[in-house]
């Protein structure tokens, strides 16, 4: 991941990673310990990578975040 695209989980992240634009979204996991849910494109395709071996514990806040980046995702993919 560039540097660009790389910060702190825990704030909203629009980046890039080459030609890939990448939205990075921050949330909980059961024991409330700080994860990020990942959303890109690859091909037409999205992608959403969960924490590894975890469970997303999304807020509302972080539930629009989400929402938002696979409207964003979605609409990149059918380009």
């Amino acid at each position: 991941m560039t540097a660009e695209a790389h910060r702190d989980f825990r704030g909203e992240l629009h980046g890039s990673v080459g030609e890939r634009r990448v939205w990075r979204i921050a949330c909980g996991d059961v024991i409330n310990r700080d994860r990020c849910l990942t959303v890109l494109v690859e091909k037409n395709k999205v992608v959403l990578v969960g924490p590894p071996g975890e469970t997303a514990v999304l807020s509302s806040g972080q539930l629009g975040q989400l929402r938002d980046a696979l409207r964003e995702a979605a609409e990149q993919a059918e380009r």
